[in-house]
């Protein structure tokens, strides 16, 4: 039926690329008459567009002479023509979809013309890589031609001062990567003053690899995060135990899940080891977390797949690139449970400060798109969170490149045996060969069987990126064989030396099929750029875990029973299907686990957006007295209401709620319980206010008005960080329970967004109840400074506590900046070089 549809209607990215092209024959129409104009005149374009867009036309009116304009000064500064297939993608850019654009196409050429255009509107386009070199790279190419037109570039790279990252964000276009973005949005919702600020408000973004940020990321929650003391001792006693246990008898381990459960007799073994009575006694709920903590770390953390040990150090490597992240940390004492197996020095925990996910932090722009080489088997993905089409762009040249159906072994050795001699043949015709494999520990399995059949090669992963230029560079060159981790999949552009394209061009070797169709597809696409010849070959075992986890059982019994021995294989169209729908259910579980994500993540989102508003008008507020007594007259409200609650007037709890204004919000004597007998709540609230508001103007009395003004920020910003600090932190912790209300037939969701709104509002509730308390009771001084809630804040991006069927999400964790001229953080007052930073 789908396909009837088709024939009659089109699909989609044919109609789309239709309604594309007409804008692109339109911008080819243009170019004599830019051709005709000198450089002075065609840089005046820039600010013609301007007024244009300030006398009210639109930028979808602009677009066509816009990008001509582009395109003309690409080929007088950079030397480099847009081919019409980088407008199309330009065009789909600018419209808020996905350019999904083959390796080689020139995505970052095509990003010019929509980071130009909407440049014009003077709010600012970002531009997220998904790491610093790219963003360094690509600031220092184009800004050449943004600099021509007339438009200034900045680079928001990590480790600047705040000055530095306040110019970079002013600039009209500016380059860096996902995470920096995120965490400035953070920590300008922590600053102690307006001017501290670096973000302008997010207007529009275009996201290089979008399909590794928005989607192989989503999970990740960015995180600034302050110290937490705990005891190194629990993680060593914890680690002590676990390695007594046997698995099976003393607990079990799903592979499919990554769960590990403690077995009665491993309970009990918990219980004498520890010289408890009941381990899951509610004193020991900190015990039984760290022996959860030691057996993940034991079970499903494997060292040199999923982390290094470098320099004493515990180093996770990213699953979806294969490089090492440095200073990224797991979160809920995972890392320290790791570090304790490995035998290193324990590092403290954290504790949250500030929270929030790409997903949600992204959807906070007014406009955003992306362009990726693999985002179509993502699109309904992109479609329902983040309103995306994805647009699939033609390649300038066709595609040539060989793709081989799977070669299916029984066993791993097999499987790496029949890889070697692929290789070895390759090599000795002088064909360049790349093999991908999904973990370290495989890459120099590889190099192992490469080093006995004496074939000379260059190893790409985690351990040795540094080297990464440099290899990547040669990888194309008569006779290079590379092995690389995922790392080699993404911003690289592997050229071919010489003589090569008679050799059939390069040649790629996946040694394993990843979870994601999309990584898989990004390792094929090294190969076959811009037109040139290429091949690509899997080579899978049945021993392999995606293999394994997904019904390998039946191809295997089938090989036995037509008595297929280890070097025989399977080289079948069929079975690759197979392995693609195994595949497209991992994804399917993924997305699944995404979206379950955000409808969590929405509850704290839209509590987010409530504080930082209201912190902002505080930090924006010269006079918060009308804010704070709204505060005092709420807190009197409750408390008047919870002593009055019985019917009868007699029954109500005057005494107590005298006690509680004394001790709060007014002195000895301003109000007594006569003064309170025989009125109506009401009436209570009103006498209460009046004399409320006379001390606060003797307050008013003791100060200057600006001490006093000052006095009620540092008590506000106190008081809310504090509170917001402690209220993500439970709101994490009823989230790691929750799914336990499924048991009782309720919806976890709906617990926790009913539990989240109560809690918020006892927060809200408590904020008001201490800034009453602080305003009314507190000593003022004169020399008073604002403080941050947390010394020695990090950024930190976490681990989310979800399903852990998706690949482990990773943490990352680097000391946040103090600039020399900013006041330090201590609270002195003084500048941090005076200070601190002496």
């Amino acid at each position: 039926m789908r396909a009837l549809l088709k024939k009659v209607f089109g699909d989609e990215n044919s109609r789309a690329l239709k309604k594309i092209d007409k804008t692109v024959e339109e911008i080819e129409s243009l170019e004599p008459e830019m051709e005709k104009l000198s450089d002075e005149a065609l840089q005046a374009k820039t600010e013609d567009f301007k007024g244009r867009y300030q006398k009210g036309e639109s930028l979808d009116d602009m677009l066509p002479e816009a990008y001509a304009v582009v395109r003309e000064a690409s080929k007088r500064v950079l030397g480099m023509r847009p081919f019409p297939v980088q407008l199309s993608g330009a065009i789909a850019l600018h419209d808020g979809n996905i350019a999904e654009m083959k390796t080689g196409e020139g995505k970052t050429l095509a990003s010019t013309m929509p980071a130009y255009l909407n440049a014009i509107t003077g709010k600012g386009v970002h531009i997220i890589t998904v790491n610093d070199y790219l963003a360094s790279r690509d600031a220092e190419d184009m800004g050449v031609l943004y600099n021509f037109l007339g438009l200034t570039v900045g680079l928001n790279a990590n480790g600047l001062s705040k000055e530095e990252k306040r110019e970079a964000y002013h600039a009209d276009i500016t380059y860096g990567t996902n995470n920096e973005y995120g965490f400035d949005y953070l920590r300008d919702n922590m600053v102690l003053y307006k001017e501290q600020m670096v973000q302008r408000p997010l207007h529009f973004a275009i996201i290089d690899e979008v399909d590794s940020v928005l989607i192989d990321e989503a999970r990740t929650p960015l995180i600034i995060s302050g110290s937490a003391q705990k005891s190194a001792n629990m993680y060593h006693k914890a680690d002590q135990y676990v390695r007594t246990l046997k698995q099976e008898e003393d607990y079990t381990y799903d592979e499919k899940t990554k769960g590990v459960q403690l077995t009665e007799e491993g309970i009990n073994k918990a219980e004498r080891f520890f010289q408890i009575e009941n381990l899951f006694d509610l004193s020991n709920v900190t015990l039984t977390h760290h022996i959860n903590q030691a057996l993940k770390a034991h079970t499903s953390m494997m060292r040199d797949q999923d982390y290094v040990v470098q320099e004493e150090e515990v180093v996770i490597v990213d699953q979806f690139t294969g490089r090492l992240m440095k200073g990224r940390t797991y979160s809920d004492g995972l890392h320290q449970a790791i570090e304790a197996k490995e035998g290193l020095q324990i590092r403290n925990e954290s504790q949250t400060l500030a929270t929030i996910t790409f997903q949600n932090f992204f959807r906070m722009y007014e406009k955003i798109s992306g362009m990726t080489g693999t985002a179509k088997t993502e699109e309904e993905e992109f479609r329902n969170i983040y309103a995306m089409d994805v647009v699939v762009i033609p390649t300038n040249k066709p595609i040539v490149r060989d793709d081989k159906a799977d070669m299916i072994y029984k066993s791993i050795d097999a499987k790496f045996k029949a890889v070697v001699e692929d290789i070895k043949e390759r090599y000795g015709r002088g064909q360049p060969v790349l093999v991908g494999t999904v973990a370290v520990e495989s890459s120099e399995l590889v190099s192992q069987y490469l080093k006995k059949a004496g074939v000379p090669h260059n190893i790409l992963n985690a351990k040795n990126h540094f080297r990464e230029a440099e290899i990547i560079e040669n990888a194309g060159q008569k006779g290079a064989v590379t092995i690389a981790t995922n790392m080699a999949g993404r911003g690289t552009d592997i050229k071919l030396g010489d003589g090569v394209k008679e050799l059939g061009g390069l040649s790629v070797i996946g040694t394993e099929r990843h979870e994601s169709r999309r990584i898989d597809n990004q390792l094929r696409g090294r190969s076959g750029r811009q037109g040139d010849p290429g091949v690509s070959q899997f080579y899978l075992a049945m021993e392999d875990e995606l293999m394994r986890r997904f019904g390998s059982d039946n191809m295997r019994s089938m090989m036995d029973r037509l008595g297929m021995d280890d070097t025989q294989p399977i080289e079948s169209k069929m079975v690759s299907r197979a392995v693609e729908s195994a595949q497209k259910r991992v994804e399917g579980n993924n997305f699944d686990a995404r979206k379950t994500l955000l409808a969590y993540d929405d509850v704290l989102r839209q509590q987010r957006e409530v504080i930082y508003k209201q912190r902002f008008d505080v930090l924006d507020s010269d006079n918060l007295r009308g804010i704070i007594e709204e505060m005092i007259k709420s807190t009197i409200e409750r408390q008047v209401s919870t002593h009055t609650q019985d019917e009868e007037d007699e029954n109500w709890d005057l005494d107590a709620l005298v006690d509680y204004l004394k001790g709060t919000v007014l002195e000895e004597g301003d109000v007594t319980t006569s003064d309170l007998k025989g009125k109506d709540p009401e009436e209570m609230n009103e006498l209460i206010m009046a004399k409320v508001k006379e001390r606060y103007d003797e307050k008013e009395e003791e100060l200057t008005s600006e001490q006093m003004r000052e006095f009620e920020k540092v008590i506000l910003l106190r008081t809310v960080d504090t509170k917001w600090m402690d209220h993500i932190d439970q709101m994490d912790q009823l989230r790691q329970g929750i799914h336990l209300r499924a048991y009782g037939q309720n919806d976890p969701l709906r617990e926790y967004q009913f539990e989240g709104f109560a809690m918020f509002e006892q927060m809200i509730a408590n904020i008001e109840e201490d800034v009453s308390k602080y305003v009314m009771k507190a000593q003022i001084r004169e020399n008073l400074q604002r403080q941050e809630v947390a010394k020695g804040a990090t950024a930190v991006s976490g681990d989310d506590q979800e399903d852990k069927k998706e690949t482990k999400r990773k943490p990352i964790r680097n000391t946040q900046q103090v600039g020399r001229n900013e006041p330090c953080p201590c609270g002195s007052g003084k500048k941090f070089k005076h200070c601190h930073g002496q």
